[in-house]
């Protein structure tokens, strides 16, 4: 083969790989290797529906994350239910609150509060971080999210007396969690692939789940694992 000819499939060949590549970042899914990870989780909005959480634990659930709060004013409509009917089983559970950049922090985490009460939950309170609306087109600064985010992350550890778990993708991460956050306890979203970032203490690997067990107008429920053994969840998570 002349060089001419080496050098077109040379081309076709990096051309090829390129494209595979943003397939996979795009469309492909993550693989559980579910030796290394064997604490499973769900979390779970109002898009679930009635929810039997005793059907949920018996195929293999150990923890949940309920949606129960938004901004400053927004109540999931199923938190009641939730909270009451998770607590007749055995599966260990926490409340997520849906962050928002365009109210203040004092205010939500009073939502928050006025919605979860201490003994309702036995994992830490959660803070979702992502964007929403036109944040991509018009990203917050980092000092105006940490503005908001740090007077709601200390009432809730204040009130709770555990510091909240940070829900966020990797891209947020970097651009507002890592610098300023990183002691709080991190769950990270990627469906496409195990997380790169050190030091994750949850993974929100799939958001096209299938469980048995809710009813909404979600058939997909997401799923999670926790990173380390059951010893360790009890004894960081756990209070």
């Amino acid at each position: 083969m002349n060089l001419k000819y080496r050098i077109l499939f040379s081309f076709i060949g990096i051309f090829m790989i390129g494209i595979t590549a943003l397939f996979s970042m795009y469309f492909s899914r993550a693989i559980l290797n579910s030796e290394k990870y064997k604490i499973m989780g769900v979390d779970v909005s109002a898009y679930q529906g009635e929810i039997d959480w005793k059907i949920i634990e018996n195929q293999g659930i150990d923890f949940a994350f309920i949606k129960a709060t938004e901004g400053s004013g927004m109540t999931d409509d199923y938190i009641r239910r939730n909270l009451e009917n998770i607590a007749e089983t055995h599966i260990y559970h926490s409340a997520y609150h849906f962050f928002s950049f365009d109210s203040a922090g004092e205010t939500q985490a009073q939502n928050y509060i006025s919605a979860v009460g201490k003994n309702e939950i036995n994992l830490p309170p959660v803070i979702d971080v992502e964007f929403y609306g036109d944040k991509w087109d018009n990203p917050p600064t980092a000092e105006e999210t940490y503005n908001i985010l740090c007077p709601l992350l200390e009432r809730l550890e204040e009130y709770y007396g555990v510091k909240p778990i940070i829900y966020t993708t990797s891209f947020l991460y970097y651009k507002y969690i890592y610098s300023e956050f990183s002691e709080y306890p991190l769950w990270i979203r990627n469906v496409n692939s195990e997380p790169l970032i050190i030091n994750w203490d949850f993974w929100q690997f799939s958001d096209k789940g299938m469980l048995n067990g809710y009813h909404g107008r979600e058939k997909y429920i997401d799923l999670n694992v926790y990173n380390g053994t059951k010893e360790e969840f009890l004894s960081k998570m756990k209070f």
